[in-house]
C-alpha cells in the first residue's frame, strides 16, 4: 500500500480534530437537560464532570509510553472509535454513579485521543515543513461550533438526550472509514536521553511557564463548553432556546481566531498575540459578569474565544521547539499541566456557586484569565532571555 500524501494525511488529522469537537459539543450542549434528568445540583454537576478530567489526567501521560510501542496513528483511530461508541451511554446509565463512570472511560479516551491526534498533527507539520497546528485547533473548534449548534437543534425539537446522541454518533463514525488509512505512522522511537528528559522535566521553568499558561486557558476553555449554556439560563435569563448560543458564541470565535492564528504568529510574535489574547479574555469574562444579560453574554463569550484561541496552540508548538528537548516530551508535559486545568476547573465553579451562585463561580474563571495575563508577562521576560522565542 502507498504511503498517503501529506495533503491527504493532513485532511483525514483534520477530521478527527472536527469530529471530536463536534461531539464535544454535542453532550454538553445538553448539560442543563442532563443535570435535570438526574437531579444535580451545581456542586454535583461540578464532581460528575470530574469523573472526565481524571480520567483524561490519567490516560494523558499513559497514552504518552503506549504511542512509543504502538504509534500515535494506530491510537488515534482506537481512541476515537471509543469516544464514540461511549458518548450514546451518557443518558443511558441508571443513576449518578453510573455517569461518572461513563464520564471517566469518556475522559480517559478523549485525553488519550488528544495526546494521539495532536501527535498526528506534529507528524503533519514535518511533513509539510511549515506551521500548521493552529489550523487543526481551528477544525477542532468548527466541530465544537457545529456541534453546540446541532445540540441547540435538538433541544430546540426537545428531542431526548439517548437519540440525539445515538444520532451524533452513528454520523462521526463514519469518518472513520475515511481516516483508517491517512495517518501518518510514527518513524521514531525515544532515545534514553529523552527518556531521562522526561523524569527531569519539571527542572525546565520555561516548559512550567508554558503549562501554567495553557492550565489557565484550558480551564477557561473547560468553563466555557460545561457552564456558559447554564449561566445564560439560568443567571443572564436567556431561556433553554437562546443559551446554547452562548457556547456557539465562544466556539465560533475559536475557530475564527485559530484560522487566522498561524498568520497571527508570523506578523505579532507568540509574546505580543499570546498578551493580547489574555487582555481580550479578561476584557469579555468581564462583560459577560458585570452586565449579565443574555446578549452582552453571547458577546463576552465571543470575545473570550477570540483571546483564547491561539494559546494553547502557541504554548504547544514552543514548547516542542524548546532546544536540546524532545518534541514530544515538552508538549506531552505542557499538555498535562493543561489538563489539570480541566480536573480543576468544574468542581472549582460547581461549589463556588453552590456556595455563593453561579456568576461567583464564573468569576473564579475571570481571576485565571488575569493571572494568565501575568504569566504571559512572565513568558515575555524569558522571550527576551532567549528561552521563549516569538
Amino acid at each position: 500500500m502507498n504511503s498517503p500524501s501529506a495533503r491527504q494525511s493532513r485532511i483525514a488529522v483534520s477530521i478527527i480534530f472536527a469530529i471530536n469537537g463536534f461531539l464535544y459539543a454535542n453532550w454538553v450542549a445538553r448539560l442543563p437537560r442532563l443535570q435535570e434528568a438526574y437531579g444535580l445540583d451545581h456542586g454535583e454537576l461540578g464532581l460528575v464532570l470530574l469523573a472526565s478530567s481524571i480520567g483524561a489526567l490519567i490516560a494523558m501521560p499513559l497514552t504518552g509510553k503506549i504511542i512509543v510501542e504502538a504509534g500515535s496513528h494506530r491510537i488515534t483511530l482506537v481512541t476515537l472509535l471509543l469516544f464514540i461508541l461511549l458518548i450514546p451511554l451518557i443518558p443511558a446509565t441508571p443513576n449518578s454513579y453510573t455517569l461518572a463512570f461513563v464520564l471517566f472511560l469518556i475522559g480517559a479516551s478523549t485525553g488519550s485521543l488528544d495526546v494521539a491526534m495532536n501527535a498526528q498533527a506534529v507528524l503533519v507539520e514535518q511533513a509539510l515543513h511549515k506551521p500548521v497546528m493552529s489550523s487543526f485547533h481551528a477544525i477542532f473548534s468548527a466541530g465544537m461550533m457545529l456541534g453546540a449548534g446541532s445540540g441547540a437543534v435538538f433541544n430546540r425539537f426537545e428531542i431526548d438526550l439517548l437519540p440525539h446522541l445515538i444520532t451524533v454518533s452513528a454520523i462521526s463514525i463514519l469518518g472513520i472509514f475515511y481516516v483508517r488509512t491517512l495517518l501518518i505512522p510514527d518513524q521514531r522511537s525515544p532515545s534514553e536521553d529523552e527518556a531521562k528528559q522526561s523524569t527531569n522535566i519539571l527542572l525546565r521553568p520555561e516548559l512550567l511557564i508554558l503549562g501554567l499558561i495553557a492550565f489557565c486557558c484550558m480551564l477557561g476553555e473547560g468553563a466555557m463548553a460545561d457552564w456558559t449554556t447554564n449561566y445564560l439560563e439560568k443567571i443572564s435569563n436567556g431561556g433553554r432556546y437562546w443559551s446554547p448560543l452562548g457556547l456557539v458564541a465562544f466556539s465560533t470565535a475559536m475557530m475564527i481566531g485559530r484560522f487566522l492564528g498561524d498568520g497571527a504568529r508570523v506578523k505579532m510574535g507568540d509574546a505580543r498575540l499570546l498578551q493580547a489574547g489574555a487582555i481580550i479574555s479578561v476584557i469579555g469574562m468581564s462583560l459577560a459578569l458585570i452586565w449579565p444579560v443574555i446578549w452582552t453574554g453571547i458577546l463576552g463569550f465571543f470575545l473570550v474565544g477570540i483571546g483564547l484561541a491561539t494559546i494553547v496552540p502557541i504554548a504547544y508548538s514552543t514548547a516542542g521547539s524548546i532546544p536540546d528537548l524532545s518534541p514530544g516530551v515538552g508538549i506531552s508535559m505542557v499538555t498535562t499541566i493543561g489538563y489539570a486545568g480541566f480536573l480543576v476547573g468544574p468542581p472549582a465553579i460547581g461549589f463556588i456557586s453552590d456556595w455563593l451562585d453561579l456568576r461567583w463561580g464564573m468569576s473564579f474563571v475571570l481571576l485565571l484569565f488575569v493571572l494568565m495575563l501575568v504569566l504571559n508577562r512572565l513568558a515575555v521576560r524569558r522571550q527576551r532571555a532567549g528561552m521563549i522565542e516569538g
